[in-house]
């Protein structure tokens, strides 16, 4: 049986410590001839048929225009080995940067959307802006994947999760418990 774990106080502006414990992912995005990639920690699974995530791009990221204005973005996942240009990414602005030629990232011709997805990350998913209802409230972009890809390395890659204060975590072993599950929770 679990016992009891003794707890402190800790400060609720660092709850994400905890609570972001997805990966860091680098969205790319075009408008026109302008091309953008930001890195992001806030989003969320919305739905799995017709696949829906959730994602918060800040109205002062150069990234939200572009988003806006195209209705569309391409979610890559970098692999832990990326970490120093996914730091990068997040401290430049792309409206002063070519993000792809200043970190030496591949964009890679999406076949749904007209945003890049980037070569070097093991996974992209293609998005179109779903639901725009809570952009202008909260920044929360609702996206529909209409073609995702994966490296066939993919399940053996490590992915980053931003735990705040510039400190990541990096994904580990995986705890299979396949037949504990009710057939219907296996989604």
């Amino acid at each position: 049986m679990p016992h009891p774990i003794a707890k402190q106080d800790f400060p609720v502006s660092n709850v994400r410590h905890f609570l972001e414990p997805g990966p860091i992912v680098l969205v790319s995005s075009q408008w026109q001839q302008h091309t953008n990639i930001m890195t992001m920690g806030w989003h969320m699974v919305m739905a799995f048929s017709p696949s829906l995530l959730g994602c918060v791009i800040d109205a002062g990221n150069h990234s939200h225009a572009l988003v806006c204005n195209s209705g569309e973005c391409v979610i890559n996942i970098p692999s832990a080995s990326l970490v120093d240009k996914v730091v990068g990414i997040g401290n430049c602005s792309g409206s002063e940067v070519d993000k792809f030629k200043a970190f030496e990232l591949t964009p890679g011709k999406s076949e749904k959307v007209g945003a890049p997805r980037i070569e070097e990350c093991y996974a992209s998913f293609e998005c179109r802006l779903h639901d725009d209802a809570m952009i202008e409230r909260y920044n929360l972009f609702v996206f529909e994947v209409v073609k995702a890809h994966e490296a066939p390395s993919a399940d053996e890659e490590e992915s980053l999760h931003y735990r705040g204060m510039g400190e990541f975590m990096l994904s580990g072993q995986s705890i299979d418990r396949t037949e504990l599950f009710k057939p219907s929770m296996l989604i």
